[in-house]
């Protein structure tokens, strides 16, 4: 896996481009300079991390053959007050949607996810307290 981020040398505007080609844009917070024209790199590791885990859900429900319609995490995140500014807690909440889905199948998916799939949230579990909770919503 590679990636090759440039600084656009306006304010602290960043470009990445990822080993599969695909562009995104980062930016800075206006006090260290950026002009909020894009998501924070935090930000970006944060959302990676749910999709991440998001996709393990619907991966692990659809290999079991469960009736998944739908899947969206919510993710808030704590960080260190001091640098390095670390996540130090980091929870999950999860949506679920589908035709009878069963709660302990969908619980295991995402077990299975927190503890051998989504190496971005096993990575941040190495500073970060991980939680999470769980809405099925009935098709």
């Amino acid at each position: 896996m590679e990636c090759h981020v440039k600084w656009t040398e306006s304010g602290m505007l960043f470009v990445a481009e990822t080993g599969s080609k695909h562009v995104v844009v980062m930016d800075g917070a206006p006090e260290a300079g950026g002009r909020n024209l894009a998501p924070r790199p935090m930000e970006m590791l944060l959302a990676g991390t749910g999709g991440c885990t998001a996709f393990d859900v619907v991966m692990i429900l659809k290999k079991g053959r469960h009736a998944i319609s739908g899947c969206e995490v919510s993710l808030q995140a704590d960080r260190a007050s001091e640098e390095p500014k670390v996540f130090t807690r980091i929870h999950f909440h999860f949506r679920v949607s589908g035709k009878q889905l069963k709660r302990d199948a969908v619980e295991r998916a995402i077990e299975l996810s927190k503890n051998k799939y989504c190496s971005a949230s096993i990575m941040l579990g190495k500073t970060a307290t991980i939680t999470h909770d769980l809405e099925i919503v009935e098709d």
